[in-house]
């Protein structure tokens, strides 16, 4: 029986996707898992992206209904959180990190009540030097705000999947150390925004932690 694998989260995830057609999967990270997938497990998955660029938890929490339980996945990888930190910077419409727990929380809560055996994993973001995070002459000190920001919310995704006993996914020491061979640029389009390369690096950790915990 082919099993179901959903990708939830921002632009990260979303990275082109036609809304239009329900497999789409864009052109990032969610794709190269399913080039992987497909090719080494043919027919037993089917993939769906239903990231949305700009979702903040809130946002994401909106629509769990209709993009998430409705979907009734079997497993499903949550990648949130620089929005929450990138909104309050150029907005002041961001999520604190208290709040962005507590209704990941909820989140969790209600997917498991909904669709008690699907198998979740959770991944948290990174940050970068690039054009969006060092901006200085408009703000001084934007990229501290940004690194001090995502680190927090990185934090409590980990709390998250540390209370629920998720799969958790770490990419910012992995694109750390992917900086020192090669600059930021190399990886990332704006600090925050994965070149192709970038994108392997997101593929590669989250095949790693799938084989590892939910085949």
């Amino acid at each position: 029986m082919t099993k179901r694998i959903l990708f939830q989260g921002d632009s990260i995830t979303d990275w082109g996707r036609n809304r239009e057609q329900f497999y789409d999967t864009g052109s990032g990270y969610a794709t190269l898992v399913r080039a992987e997938m497909g090719a080494d497990y043919p027919g037993d998955y089917e993939f769906v992206n239903r990231g949305v660029g700009g979702d903040r938890i809130v946002d994401l929490y909106a629509r769990i209904k209709m993009d998430f339980i409705n979907l009734k996945p079997d497993y499903a990888s949550i990648y949130i959180g620089v929005n929450d930190v990138w909104h309050e910077i150029v907005r002041s419409n961001g999520v604190d990190t208290e709040k962005f727990e507590k209704i990941y929380e909820m989140l969790i809560d209600e997917v498991k009540a909904a669709c008690p055996e699907v198998k979740l994993m959770i991944i948290a973001p990174f940050v970068l030097e690039g054009i969006c995070t060092c901006n200085t002459e408009e703000m001084p000190d934007r990229l501290e705000r940004f690194q001090v920001g995502v680190a927090e919310k990185a934090a409590a995704a980990k709390r998250v999947a540390e209370k629920y006993g998720l799969p958790f996914v770490e990419l910012q020491p992995a694109f750390d150390e992917a900086c020192t061979k090669a600059p930021a640029d190399h990886w990332v389009l704006d600090g925050v925004h994965p070149t192709p390369c970038g994108h392997e690096i997101i593929k590669r950790l989250w095949m790693q932690t799938f084989r590892e915990n939910c085949c």
